[in-house]
């Protein structure tokens, strides 16, 4: 369980970590064609997402690595998952309805949580 748990929750890792770091640093104008829904969410909240997906990803890999305390790496993938399904909300609110993706991170995510148990 232990390297399961470290396959899935090091690639959610480097997802969020890259998904985070472009919300943080590009504009508006350079994440539109990526992200569609850029346009109807204010850029502080845009670049505060960005930084919650980086302590996120950070919260999943340093508490295991560390063993210290292993209950923030499941509470991060808990986040992942509350994070994903309003991200499936606003994606059906609006005019982007993709929503594969972010499917397929709450199941990663919730795999996530079952690993993370066992630690």
């Amino acid at each position: 369980m232990n390297i399961a748990y470290w396959i899935v929750a090091g690639l959610l890792a480097l997802f969020y970590i890259y998904a985070g770091t472009l919300k943080v640093l590009r504009s508006r104008d350079q994440l539109r064609p990526m992200m569609a829904w850029v346009d109807r969410v204010p850029l502080p909240a845009l670049r505060a997402l960005g930084t919650v997906e980086i302590l996120g990803a950070i919260g999943l890999v340093l508490p295991p690595l560390t063993g210290i305390a292993p209950w923030p790496a499941t509470a991060a993938a808990i986040g992942f998952v509350l994070l994903q399904a309003g991200a499936i909300a606003v994606h059906l609110t609006g005019e982007d309805r993709r929503i594969a993706l972010n499917a397929g991170l709450i199941t990663t995510a919730a795999a996530t949580i079952w690993l993370s148990t066992a630690l």
